[in-house]
Formats: C-alpha cells, sequence, structure tokens
C-alpha cells in the first residue's frame, strides 16, 4: 500500500505563509486525486484543496485566494503553498490520496498560526 508523508507544518503569525509537502511512495499519477484536509481542535476533518490526475484544481471557499495545491511528478510530491495565513487556520492538515473508491491518508502534520 502507498504511504503518505506529510512535512513543512510548524508556527506562523496570522499574514505568514508555508508550504506543505506531501511525499508518496507511490507514483502520484496512479491516483484519481490527491487533496488537502485539516482538523481544527474540537472540530471535524474538513477538505481544504484537491488535485486530479488531469491537473484541475478544487478549493473549499474559506482558503480561495490565499492557497494553492500543485504537483511534482518528479518527485511523486504534492504541495499547499499556504499564504495570508489566518488563526483560523490552525488545524492537523492531513494528505489524502485516492483511487476509485479507496482514500489513504498522511499521519497529518501541525500547522499553527498565531502571535
Amino acid at each position: 500500500q502507498a504511504q503518505l508523508v506529510e512535512s513543512g507544518g510548524g508556527l506562523v503569525q496570522p499574514g505568514g505563509s508555508l508550504r506543505l509537502s506531501c511525499s508518496s511512495s507511490a507514483n502520484i499519477f496512479f491516483f484519481n486525486d490527491m487533496g488537502w484536509y485539516r482538523q481544527a481542535p474540537g472540530k471535524e476533518r474538513e477538505f481544504v484543496a484537491l488535485i486530479n490526475v488531469g491537473g484541475v484544481t478544487n478549493y473549499v471557499d474559506s482558503v480561495k485566494g490565499r492557497f494553492a495545491i500543485s504537483r511534482d511528478g518528479a518527485v511523486n510530491t504534492v504541495y499547499l503553498q499556504m499564504n495570508n495565513l489566518k488563526p483560523e487556520d490552525t488545524a492537523v492538515y492531513y494528505c489524502s490520496a485516492r483511487v476509485m473508491s479507496r482514500t489513504i491518508w498522511g499521519q497529518g502534520i501541525l500547522v499553527t498560526v498565531s502571535s
């Protein structure tokens, strides 16, 4: 089974930027789509961004214009560039990869936006 490993999280001040990386042990074009989800304390996991095998992207409204998902097939990695971060972006961010009805998840990485 393919494995996903996230990196790049940490503490950032409001208005700052971070880039998350999701490294896949499998060829990323094997998946129908890959995405990012997040779970804030006391809340359910929510969708953040997605890129499908054709390169089409989709975002939750709250991050449009601030976050950008991209990929590099040469290193089997998907990225989430996060700009103009807000305290409400604080959460554990999870990378996902879907093949048909099956989704695999990374272990999650913490992003904290605070002054």
